[in-house]
């Protein structure tokens, strides 16, 4: 059933039609400062989700549990890693940036999980994400004490946590152009950095800083420090420092224009992968040890790899920046963490898996029923950090993340997978799409088939962990994000019954979409003076 049109489509601004059908079937009218079906409002344009897309997921996953990564894995270990996380994002990527382009929803891949696999994929998947989210924001929270910590430890724990949850909540309770605004200026400072690092970073491996020069001496001398299961356990960090990627397809249901908005940030994905998580972590591993006492999660400092790079270099003002560069990054993952968490519990209660209050947002488009209560969870669990060490937190929460992260990311490419199905199966083409991903199908694939294997490999490293022999404890705290999933799906099923799979013939494709100007004026004929605008008028009202 195709959404019904008016004349005023074809006369509102931009490429948008404003007027369209909604997930319960009344027709739907919009102006184009709100988004489709919801209270959000459409006020981030295509500068902010670009810039969003290139450094949301920049946090303490790359600038800190890097040099857990390259302690447990090796050099080689984890720029590996990198390479093959990165692939998976950058499949998930294209992905979403195809069915963003056609359902710029709230909760994104949540709905489409719902509309397109089943329902209660969608309810575990949604209510374990926010979860992941709610961790999210707890771990960049206890980061930012041990970036503190570089500078003083003369103030408390708590008060740090404090100081920077504060700030986290206010970059949120502002209008969401303020929010896009900070994010752009943060993903400016992160994305300009990245190129001091690397010239930086070169020149003291080649014997410009306080050392010899490096080179790939370590490389040379322990590629793995731990063998092939040192290299599977830099994988849970790595997923974890990639996390938040999939940012990009919540941030569309808010932006005026997704069909020139999402590709665009799509594209830049690469830019991303190559500079922060290949470049960035190659030049880790040619200029710090990986038995570097002083690596996150060691006995000695506790500091990031880059910051011990420049003070091993001793290059003290290029340390004390790179530490503030890390500061900004942690607060800014946090931050958009809050964002996707309310958005995600707003998406949930359209599919009616949550109370019908989530809906909600002010006039200004702030979900305050979902900011609430992930701001309470998350900075809730970042006072755990009070009593036990960083490095073991963030262990904890990373394994945590990135098995939500993989379930995620899996439902993700299987939606896109059974989307593709539905619309070829009801007769539409691929040229009819507002953007096609040109690695489809198989991208989708492979990110559905590594995310797959990785929660196996979790399982693993659960049962035999790295350097310890078996033991509960280190099993239900590295794998309890797969049982609480498994939980959630199942008392969803038990719920609503009926198929396991949504059925690919009664998917309504129309519901839900946004349409856009040139989807009206390819499907009509050429034709010019009366006869054309009866076509026209016509195709606006029955197409």
């Amino acid at each position: 059933m195709a959404s019904p049109n008016n004349t005023a489509a074809f006369q509102g601004s931009g490429d948008e039609v404003p007027e369209k059908r909604t997930s319960i079937g009344e027709v739907h009218h919009d102006d184009d400062d709100y988004g489709a079906d919801t209270e959000l409002k459409r006020s981030l344009s295509t500068r902010h989700l670009t810039m969003i897309a290139l450094g949301s997921s920049i946090g303490m996953g790359l600038w800190l549990g890097s040099g857990l990564s390259l302690a447990s894995g090796g050099p080689a270990g984890i720029f590996l890693g990198y390479c093959l996380a990165g692939s998976m994002i950058w499949c998930v990527s294209h992905s979403i940036g195809e069915m963003a382009c056609v359902y710029p929803l709230p909760s994104a891949f949540v709905q489409w999980t719902g509309k397109f696999v089943d329902p209660s994929a969608a309810f575990a998947l949604g209510w374990s994400y926010w979860f992941s989210y709610c961790i999210t924001i707890a771990n960049e929270l206890q980061a930012a004490n041990t970036v503190i910590k570089f500078w003083t430890s003369a103030v408390p724990v708590a008060a740090w946590i404090s100081i920077w949850f504060v700030v986290i909540v206010a970059i949120n309770v502002g209008a969401v152009t303020w929010f896009g605004e900070i994010e752009v200026v943060a993903s400016s400072i992160k994305f300009g950095w990245i190129f001091v690092v690397i010239i930086s970073m070169i020149v003291m491996s080649a014997g410009g800083a306080a050392y010899d020069a490096v080179g790939f001496r370590y490389w040379n001398e322990m590629a793995f420090t731990n063998g092939f299961k040192g290299f599977l356990s830099v994988m849970p960090t790595c997923i974890f420092a990639m996390s938040g990627s999939e940012n990009s397809g919540l941030v569309a249901a808010e932006t005026k224009n997704p069909r020139k908005s999402v590709p665009r940030a799509v594209g830049s994905i690469w830019l991303r992968l190559s500079l922060f998580y290949l470049l960035g972590s190659l030049m880790i591993t040619i200029n710090v040890s990986p038995k570097n006492d002083d690596l996150f999660g060691q006995e000695g400092t506790n500091a990031s790899p880059f910051v011990i790079a420049y003070r091993d270099a001793q290059i003290p003002v290029l340390a004390h920046m790179m530490n503030a560069v890390i500061l900004i990054s942690v607060i800014s993952t946090g931050s958009i963490s809050g964002y996707g968490g309310s958005r995600t519990t707003m998406g949930l209660a359209y599919l009616d898996m949550a109370p019908k209050q989530l809906q909600k947002a002010d006039k200004k488009g702030r979900p305050w029923y979902g900011l609430v209560p992930t701001f309470i969870i998350g900075g809730g669990l970042a006072y755990l950090n009070v009593s036990e060490s960083g490095s073991d937190v963030f262990g904890w929460f990373s394994n945590l993340t990135s098995l939500f992260t993989l379930f995620g990311w899996g439902m993700i490419c299987l939606s896109h997978i059974r989307f593709r199905y539905a619309w070829a199966r009801q007769g539409r083409t691929a040229e009819e799409l507002p953007w096609k991903s040109w690695i489809y199908p198989l991208g989708p694939w492979w990110g559905l088939i590594m995310c797959f294997l990785l929660i196996i490999v979790q399982f693993y490293l659960s049962v035999w962990p790295l350097g310890k022999s078996p033991n509960a404890v280190d099993f239900f705290a590295n794998y309890i994000s797969v049982i609480v999933i498994i939980v959630l799906w199942l008392g969803a099923r038990a719920y609503f019954r009926g198929r396991w799979w949504v059925d690919i013939d009664s998917i309504e494709l129309d519901e839900g979409r946004r349409f856009y100007k040139s989807d009206a004026e390819l499907a009509e004929p050429k034709a010019t003076g009366f006869k054309g605008v009866a076509t026209k008028t016509m195709k606006a009202f029955f197409s």
